[in-house]
C-alpha cells in the first residue's frame, strides 16, 4: 500500500511560487463601501484639524516646541544608530523598489497587472497631494527653525506633512490593500500602521520633523490607501488597453511570421560557353545569312586552288548530237555541264 509523502512548510512555500495555469477567475477588489466612506471622512476631518491647529498656532505648535526642545537623540543615543537604518523603511526610492518586485511577482503569477498599476496609482497621488501640501503651506523643519513658538509656515519649507510617514502608509499599505484573504488584509494592516508610525516617530528622534508633521503625514497616507476603490474602474481600464495592445502585437508578430515568401526569380541558367561568347564584346560579322555547311572531305595528295585549275572539258553532251542544231547553240549545255562535273572544294 502506498503513502503519499506530507507536505512540509518548505513545500507549500515552494509550491505558491509556482505560476498559475490561468488568471484567477475571482481576484478580490475592494469597493468604497459605507464603512470604507465613513473612515474616509473621519480622517478627511483629522487632516484638516491638524492644519488649523498647526495655522492657528495652537497648543500642537507649543507642543512642537517642547518636543523639540527635549532632544530624544541626546536623551536616548543608544538607539541612534538603529533608527538611522530604521528610518529608510520611509524613503521612496528603496521602499518602492521593494514592493514593486513583490507586487511584480504577484502580477506575473496571476497573470494580471493590477497589482502593479495599483501601486503606480497610489504613488501618484501621493505626489500630487502631499507634494501640493508641501509647497503650498511652506512650513520650515525643527533644524531651519527661526522664532521660538512660531508655526514657521509660510517661509518656503517643505516638511509639512511628512513625506517619510506618508510614504511608509501608502507603500506597506498597498501590500495589505492587495491581501488576497480578510485575514492577511487584517494582519497586513496592522503591520503597515506600526511601521508607519514608528518611521514618523524615527523622524521626530532625528529632529527632521515636527510631531504634528508626523501625524498630518499619517492622514494623507490613510487619505490615499482609503480612497484607492474609486481609482479600480480606471486601473481597470487601463489593464484591459494594455493587455488589448498585446495581443494587437502578438497577432501582427505571428502575421509577420507566417506570411508566405515570395517566389524566387528564376534565373536562366547558361552554358560556360555561351557565358564566355556572352562575356566578349559583340564581333563584326561578315556573312550574316551564310547557312552552315558539312565539313568537306578531301581526297589525299597535293590540291591546287580553284583560278589555278584547267577547266575540265566534258568528253561530250549529255544531249545526243543534232544535226540540224548549230554549234554556238551547244555552247550553255556544254558549260554547265563542265561545271557540274568539276569537284568541290571548301572555301
Amino acid at each position: 500500500m502506498r503513502t503519499e509523502r506530507n507536505l512540509t512548510r518548505l513545500d507549500r512555500v515552494f509550491a505558491r511560487l509556482d505560476r498559475e495555469p490561468e488568471r484567477p477567475a475571482h481576484i478580490d477588489v475592494p469597493r468604497m463601501s459605507r464603512h470604507r466612506v465613513v473612515l474616509f471622512a473621519a480622517t478627511l476631518a483629522f487632516y484638516l484639524a491638524i492644519v488649523w491647529a498647526v495655522a492657528i498656532t495652537s497648543w500642537l505648535v507649543r507642543f512642537d516646541w517642547q518636543v523639540m526642545f527635549f532632544r530624544p537623540y541626546q536623551q536616548w543615543p543608544e538607539i541612534h544608530a538603529f533608527l538611522d537604518y530604521y528610518v529608510v523603511l520611509g524613503q521612496r526610492g528603496p521602499t518602492a523598489v521593494m514592493v514593486a518586485a513583490w507586487l511584480g511577482w504577484r502580477s506575473w503569477r496571476q497573470h494580471t497587472l493590477r497589482p502593479l498599476l495599483t501601486l503606480g496609482a497610489s504613488l501618484l497621488l501621493l505626489n500630487i497631494t502631499v507634494g501640493a501640501a508641501k509647497l503650498g503651506m511652506g512650513r520650515l523643519g525643527p533644524h531651519y527653525a527661526i522664532t521660538i513658538g512660531s508655526n514657521e509656515m509660510g517661509l518656503g519649507g517643505d516638511i509639512f506633512p511628512s513625506g517619510h510617514t506618508a510614504n511608509a502608509v501608502v507603500t506597506w499599505g498597498i501590500l495589505a490593500y492587495l491581501a488576497s484573504t480578510p485575514r492577511a488584509r487584517r494582519w497586513l494592516s496592522a503591520l503597515s500602521a506600526v511601521t508607519s508610525l514608528g518611521v514618523g516617530l524615527t523622524t521626530v528622534y532625528l529632529g527632521t520633523h515636527w510631531l504634528s508633521d508626523v501625524l498630518l503625514g499619517w492622514a494623507a497616507g490613510l487619505l490615499i490607501l482609503l480612497a484607492l476603490p474609486w481609482c479600480e474602474p480606471l486601473i481597470a481600464r487601463s489593464e484591459a488597453g494594455i493587455f488589448s495592445l498585446r495581443d494587437l502585437w502578438r497577432s501582427r508578430r505571428g502575421r509577420a511570421a507566417t506570411a508566405p515568401l515570395p517566389a524566387p526569380a528564376v534565373v536562366p541558367v547558361m552554358s560556360p560557353r555561351a557565358a564566355a561568347v556572352d562575356s566578349e564584346p559583340p564581333a563584326r560579322e561578315t556573312v550574316a545569312s551564310r547557312p552552315s555547311r558539312s565539313p568537306v572531305h578531301l581526297a589525299p595528295g597535293p590540291h591546287t586552288a580553284r583560278s589555278e585549275r584547267t577547266p575540265v572539258t566534258p568528253a561530250g553532251s549529255r544531249r545526243p548530237p543534232h544535226p540540224d542544231r548549230p554549234a554556238h547553240l551547244d555552247r550553255p549545255a556544254r558549260a554547265a555541264a563542265a561545271a557540274k562535273a568539276r569537284p568541290l572544294t571548301g572555301s
